[in-house]
């Protein structure tokens, strides 16, 4: 029996943000950061996720969108104690966040504060930016495209960033081509590898190019078959 052995090679890392308000130039920050390792799009089961005292209130409109008060922050660690673990995991992977330019201008505040640098705008992939090219003119907030991608929102009744990551990792699955998965593919028997599939791309279709044996075989199974229909007149 063939052993099938799948290699994973791309990694990137979603994340999400929740803040004080919307404007960090005004004073906003971040009271909660989570990240998902994908590797080839599949969540891995590694994350990232801490809660942050952000030093000022939290207004209650903010409140009401994600559910955290002042008091759910006390004794939680300030964003500089989180922030070399938070790159560290990171590290230089592509960076998927839903709106991601609201999330990156939050975090590269809170990084500048903590005289950190910011993160690279190469490194940046915008899932709402996604939606928008595959669903012009339509809502594309992450309820909308759960409920477009019948994902579960039973679970979600206030914007959690750990949960928000989980939904999201779905919705990005879908944006960028469903469930067919490019991954590496090497087929053995007891002689070794028997043929090896090069990934080229998340879910890029894979071609299977028979060896000459095969070939040569295939005519040998054709030449058995007496009066085939594409051979006649």
């Amino acid at each position: 029996m063939n052993d099938i052995s799948v290699q994973l090679g791309d990694r990137c890392v979603l994340f999400d943000t929740e803040t004080t308000g919307l404007d960090p130039l005004n004073g906003d920050r971040v009271i909660e950061v989570a990240a998902l390792e994908l590797v080839n799009d599949l969540p891995t089961g590694r994350h990232f996720h801490a809660m942050i005292d952000p030093q000022r209130d939290i207004p209650p409109e903010a409140s009401r969108v994600h559910g955290f008060t002042s008091a759910d922050l006390v004794g939680k660690p300030l964003f500089p104690a989180i922030a070399e673990s938070l790159v560290a995991f990171f590290g230089d992977s592509k960076l998927i966040a839903h709106n991601a330019p609201f999330d990156f201008g939050f975090l590269d505040m809170e990084f500048g504060r903590a005289g950190m640098p910011p993160l690279g705008r190469d490194r940046m992939i915008d899932s709402l930016a996604l939606a928008k090219v595959r669903f012009p003119g339509m809502p594309n907030s992450l309820d909308a495209l759960c409920r477009r991608f019948s994902i579960d929102l039973s679970s979600r009744t206030t914007h959690n960033a750990l949960l928000d990551c989980k939904l999201l990792a779905e919705v990005y699955v879908e944006l960028t081509g469903g469930r067919q998965r490019g991954l590496s593919l090497a087929a053995q028997d007891s002689r070794g590898p028997v043929t090896a599939y090069t990934r080229t791309g998340p879910r890029t279709p894979l071609p299977v190019v028979p060896t000459e044996a095969e070939l040569a075989a295939h005519e040998a199974f054709l030449g058995r078959i007496k009066e085939p229909l594409w051979l006649l007149p």
